[in-house]
C-alpha cells in the first residue's frame, strides 16, 4: 500500500485516499470501465488495465437496449463514428417467436405506446376497444413496433446532411410530439471493446499485457494489495475492478464472495454461438425464437449475422444444439460454433472490501432481453457516483450492493416471466410454467391478469410498456380493465385510437429501410470487419482456440 495506512473494516481508509485504480481484465466490461473512469477522472486517478491476449473472451454480447445511448452521450461518443467502427445496426425492438406456442409472435418495442392519462394508461383504452369488437393490436399504437414490422428506420434529427426522408420524418415526429425514436444498437462486441480502448488510451490509461498469476492480499484486512503477473510484475493499487469474467479472479477466487444461483428460475445453462455471412439486409430488431429446450437468437449486423442457441443441458446435448444451430442458419459460417457454459445468478456482493466486480464477474442473466451490456454500464455509472476518493465507506458499499441487487432481481424477474408464461408442451416449458415464481413477479402477473394494471418502479429498468406488451404477448389477457374507459362513446374511442395510429403510420411510411439509412448515415468500411477477423486469427495463433472459446460463463 502507499504510505503506512491500512484498511479498517466499517470505516474509511485510515490514511490512504483512493488514487490508484487497477482494472483486471479487458473485454467489454474492462474497456467500458476504463473509458468511463478516464473520461470522468483522468486528472484525479492513476488508472491501469491488465489483460492478456491468451485469455479467451465470450465475444457474443452484440445486442443492447436504449440506455447505451445515454452512456455514450455522457462519454461524448459520436454516434456515426461509433457505428461505422463497430459495423453496427439499429434496434427498435425484440421479436419473440414461438414463446407462447409454436407459430406465435409478438414484438417487445423500446418506444412508448399511445398516450397515457394521469388516471388511466393507454392500454386500458385499447382493452376497452377490444371488448367492443374493434380489431387492432396494441403494437399498432407504438411507432417502434410498426417500424420494426416493416424493417424501416430513420432518426428525427439526423443532421444537416440527412436525406429527404429525415426531413419528412421530422415533420411527422412533430405532429406526434416525439423528440426522437427510441432505439438501441446491434454491434460486434470485439470491435466495441477495441473502439473503447482507443478512446481511453488517449486519455492517459496505462495498459499492461500479462496474465494474472496471483492476487496478493493484505494479511491484516484481507483487502487486495496487488496483482502479480506470470512474468513477475507486481501491479499495486488502492481500488481494484474485477472484469475477469465468471472466473472472478479477485471477487471470488481471492475474496470468496459467494454466488447466489438462479438456475431454479432460469433453467437454461448453456449456449452455442455462431457467426455467419449476412443472409439479407439487417432488420431493426433482435429475433428470439423459442425451441423445445430453450431459444435461438439472431442479430443482424452490417456485415454478418450473430446467432446462437440458449438451452438446458438437461433437455438438449451440446451436439444436438450445435447441429440445430447450423441447420437453422444455412448461410456460410465465418467460424466454427463454440459452446458457452453459464450459470445464472449474482455475486453476493458486487463490491467486497476494495474490489468491485463488473460484468460477468458480478452476475449473469441470460441474454434474452439484451441486458448484459446495460448492467455493466449501469454498474460503471453507479461506481462513478459512489467513487470513494476519500476512502472506502462501508455505508456507501452497502448501499451500492443493495442497489445492484435490486436492479438484478428486477431484470431477472422480467426474464423469468417469458419462460413462465407459455402454453408449450415440451418438458422444459412445462417445468417453467409450473415453477414457483419470485413473489414480486407473481404479484405483477396476478394483478395484470385480474385488472389490466401494470406498473414501473422508480428505479426499475423495464417500463410499464414493456410489462404490458410482454404479458399480453405471452397470452395474459386481463379479465377486467379500468372502468373509466367505458365513459367514452364508440365514436370518441375510435377518434382516440386513430389520433395515435394515423401519425405513426404516416411517419413509418416516410421512413427508408434500415439498410438505406445505414448506407447514408454510418456505413462501416470493409476495414472494420477485416480488423475483427485479423484479431480472431491472432487470438487463435496465441491460444490455439477460436476467439470466443475459453470464455465460458460457468462460475
Amino acid at each position: 500500500m502507499r504510505g503506512n495506512g491500512k484498511y479498517r473494516e466499517g470505516s474509511v481508509l485510515e490514511s490512504n485516499r483512493i488514487r490508484r485504480v487497477v482494472i483486471a481484465g479487458g473485454g467489454t466490461a474492462g474497456w467500458v470501465t476504463a473509458c468511463a473512469l478516464t473520461h470522468q477522472f483522468r486528472d484525479l486517478l492513476d488508472i491501469t488495465l491488465v489483460e492478456s491476449e491468451q485469455v479467451g473472451t465470450v465475444g457474443v454480447g452484440e445486442s443492447t437496449i436504449p440506455t447505451i445511448r445515454t452512456f455514450h452521450r455522457l462519454l461524448q461518443i459520436d454516434e456515426r463514428e461509433f457505428l461505422s467502427s463497430v459495423a453496427g445496426s439499429f434496434k427498435l425492438a425484440i421479436s419473440f417467436e414461438n414463446w407462447t406456442r409454436p407459430g406465435s409472435r409478438y414484438i417487445h418495442p423500446f418506444g412508448t405506446t399511445g398516450v397515457n392519462t394521469w388516471s388511466c394508461d393507454f392500454h386500458q383504452f385499447w382493452l376497452e376497444s377490444r371488448r367492443r369488437g374493434m380489431q387492432s393490436e396494441l403494437g399498432d399504437y407504438c411507432l417502434e413496433t410498426v417500424a420494426a414490422r416493416q424493417d424501416r428506420f430513420a432518426l428525427f434529427n439526423a443532421g444537416q446532411n440527412a436525406q429527404q426522408w429525415s426531413m419528412r420524418w421530422t415533420k411527422a415526429a412533430t405532429a406526434m410530439e416525439r423528440s426522437d425514436v427510441s432505439y438501441a444498437y446491434h454491434f460486434d462486441a470485439g470491435l466495441y471493446a477495441a473502439f473503447m480502448r482507443v478512446k481511453c488510451e488517449g486519455r492517459g490509461l496505462k495498459r499492461i499485457e500479462g496474465k494474472i498469476a496471483q492476487v496478493r492480499l493484505d494479511p491484516d484486512s484481507g483487502y487486495v494489495q496487488a496483482l502479480v503477473l506470470e512474468d513477475g510484475q507486481v501491479i499495486e493499487g488502492d481500488l481494484f475492478i474485477d472484469c475477469t469474467g465468471a472466473r472472478a479472479l479477485l471477487s471470488e477466487q481471492a475474496l470468496h464472495t459467494g454466488y447466489e444461483d438462479w438456475n431454479h428460475w432460469l433453467p437454461s445453462n448453456r449456449a452455442v454461438a455462431l457467426q455467419t455471412e449476412a443472409d439479407g439486409p439487417a432488420v431493426p430488431y433482435t429475433r428470439a425464437i423459442a425451441h423445445e429446450a430453450g431459444w435461438h437468437w439472431k442479430i443482424s449486423l452490417q456485415h454478418r449475422i450473430g446467432c446462437g442457441i440458449v438451452f438446458s443441458d438437461a433437455h438438449m446435448s451440446d451436439d444436438e444444439a450445435a447441429a440445430k444451430l447450423l441447420a437453422e442458419n444455412p448461410s456460410k459460417p465465418l467460424r466454427d460454433p463454440w459452446i458457452i457454459p453459464f450459470r445464472t445468478g449474482r455475486r453476493r456482493k458486487a463490491w467486497n472490501k476494495n474490489v468491485v466486480a463488473l460484468g460477468l464477474a458480478s452476475s449473469f442473466i441470460e441474454p434474452l432481453e439484451s441486458t448484459s451490456i446495460h448492467l455493466t454500464l449501469s454498474a460503471v455509472t453507479r461506481l462513478v457516483q459512489f467513487f470513494p476518493f476519500e476512502g472506502i465507506s462501508q455505508a456507501a458499499v452497502d448501499r451500492y450492493n443493495q442497489v445492484s441487487r435490486e436492479e438484478l432481481e428486477h431484470v431477472r424477474d422480467f426474464v423469468v416471466m417469458h419462460y413462465h408464461l407459455n402454453e408449450r408442451d415440451e418438458p422444459l416449458w412445462k417445468q417453467c410454467r409450473e415453477m414457483e415464481l419470485p413473489p414480486g413477479l407473481a404479484e405483477r402477473i396476478q394483478v395484470f391478469r385480474e385488472t389490466g394494471y401494470a406498473w414501473q418502479g422508480e428505479d426499475e429498468l423495464f417500463r410499464l410498456d414493456s410489462w404490458t406488451h410482454c404479458m399480453l404477448g405471452q397470452g395474459v389477457m386481463p379479465r377486467s380493465h379500468h372502468p373509466l374507459t367505458r365513459a367514452l362513446s364508440d365514436a370518441d374511442l375510435k377518434r382516440l385510437l386513430e389520433s395515435v395510429r394515423k401519425p405513426i403510420d404516416a411517419a413509418v411510411a416516410a421512413m427508408p429501410s434500415q439498410e438505406q439509412f445505414i448506407d447514408s448515415y454510418c456505413k462501416a468500411p470493409p476495414s472494420a470487419w477485416e480488423q475483427m477477423y485479423a484479431r480472431a486469427r491472432q487470438h487463435e495463433r496465441v491460444t490455439g482456440k477460436v476467439a470466443g472459446v475459453g470464455g465460458g460463463l460457468a462460475q
